[in-house]
């Protein structure tokens, strides 16, 4: 086994952040180009995918980027939560192969038949998820066990997906991606809930400040239970008005959070400033899905996309280049790079989300631009911790 192998695999979020990255910036290329051809007035013979494009894009954005994502969050955070030996080595490696089988049967599915290709796909979760499981059992937390139902969750929106491609349900794409979308906000309402306000209070305390975020864990669980019945209200009855009031609730609630956690304290220290910047597109989305839930001329895809694009996107960079930098012995200190990917992954969505309510005659002009950005923002990532996430620990290097 070459050292290079050892240091690649020895944690999770080496290959899955890099994964994650180089995918996002993939998948959006590949989706931009159709959305060119078609704005230039032309059409493709055949697609290597057996779907619609935009459900295509839809699918690995959620499916291979953002569960890529959760993959190396959580083979890097369960360790240090249980105090053992990350997941590494060939076993690692297996898991990622499996990550990247799903990928390729799923822009190869037009070859052959969609039971294999749900196979394919449908095999990492469930794997990731005894993996999980087998780590958390060494050291339970009450706290830490809501993942479990959560990756059962995101197997179920996938599972949603190709019950309709084989012909067995009429809705499952719709309510899969919208499932996997609601999950991902209650993940960052989780996730976000503890690591914003612990990282702004680590950054203000260096800083001899005083009044430091406040906390308050009622108001966590409250606005957390609030996010979870909007999910599930949106994912059996997305239309009805009971899922606009609880998305309305859940704004607020998590509005309130941000608001006592000082992220204003934070401009200066880019790193933890984006933590904030990615709840905030939290709170916008769900207050943007009740919008459009209600009655307003605000299409539900539009508002979907804060969720997406902007939480999902952000919150994703924030965690990623923080954590590959804490668990690589280096400066927990955004370079420019970095900071330059995390305007330009907040400039997207804010495009994606006002071309089509505020100039809907330039809606293909406004994705192509927003879809540009959001490459840029990725690719910078890529780029600029490829050296990172491949090479040795700093302390390890000559």
């Amino acid at each position: 086994m070459s050292k290079h192998f050892e240091i690649f695999f020895s944690y999770g979020f080496r290959p899955f952040f890099l994964g994650c990255s180089v995918y996002a910036a993939v998948v959006m290329a590949a989706f931009m180009g159709w959305i060119g051809v078609h704005h230039a007035g032309g059409d493709f013979i055949r697609l290597p995918f057996s779907m619609a494009p935009y459900i295509w894009h839809a699918h690995e954005m959620l499916f291979g980027f953002a569960i890529a994502a959760v993959a190396g969050f959580l083979l890097t955070a369960v360790p240090s939560w249980t105090e053992t030996r990350a997941v590494h080595g060939k076993t690692l490696c297996g898991l990622f192969v499996l990550w990247l089988t799903g990928r390729i049967a799923i822009w190869f599915s037009a070859s052959y038949p969609a039971w294999i290709t749900a196979l394919a796909d449908l095999a990492f979760i469930p794997v990731l998820g005894i993996l999980v499981i087998g780590a958390l059992s060494k050291g339970w937390s009450k706290r830490n066990l809501v993942f479990v139902p959560l990756l059962g969750g995101f197997f179920i929106a996938n599972l949603l997906f190709h019950l309709e491609r084989m012909a067995f349900l009429d809705d499952g794409i719709d309510t899969g991606h919208r499932l996997a979308v609601d999950l991902l906000a209650l993940l960052i309402a989780i996730i976000g809930g503890r690591v914003v306000p612990a990282f702004t209070t680590n950054a203000l305390r260096r800083r001899g400040e005083q009044k430091l975020p406040v906390n308050h864990a009622p108001l966590n669980v409250l606005a957390i239970a609030c996010v979870a019945l909007f999910a599930i209200s949106d994912t059996v009855m997305p239309d009805a008005p009971v899922s606009g009031w609880l998305g309305l609730a859940a704004a607020v609630l998590n509005g309130v959070r941000l608001a006592g956690w000082r992220g204003l304290r934070t401009l200066s220290e880019p790193i933890v400033a984006v933590l904030h910047a990615g709840f905030a597109w939290l709170v916008i989305g769900l207050g943007l899905k009740a919008w459009a839930t209600l009655g307003s001329a605000l299409s539900p895809q539009t508002a979907l996309h804060a969720l997406t694009a902007g939480a999902a996107g952000t919150m994703i960079l924030a965690v990623m280049s923080r954590a590959a930098l804490g668990h690589t012995g280096r400066e927990i200190v955004a370079g420019p790079t970095a900071v330059a990917a995390y305007m330009l992954v907040s400039a997207a969505a804010l495009i994606r989300i006002a071309t089509p309510w505020a100039v809907p005659e330039y809606y293909n002009e406004g994705m192509l631009i927003a879809g540009i950005g959001w490459i840029a923002a990725f690719s910078l990532f890529a780029a600029g911790y490829w050296r990172i996430l491949t090479g040795p620990r700093k302390s390890q290097t000559p």
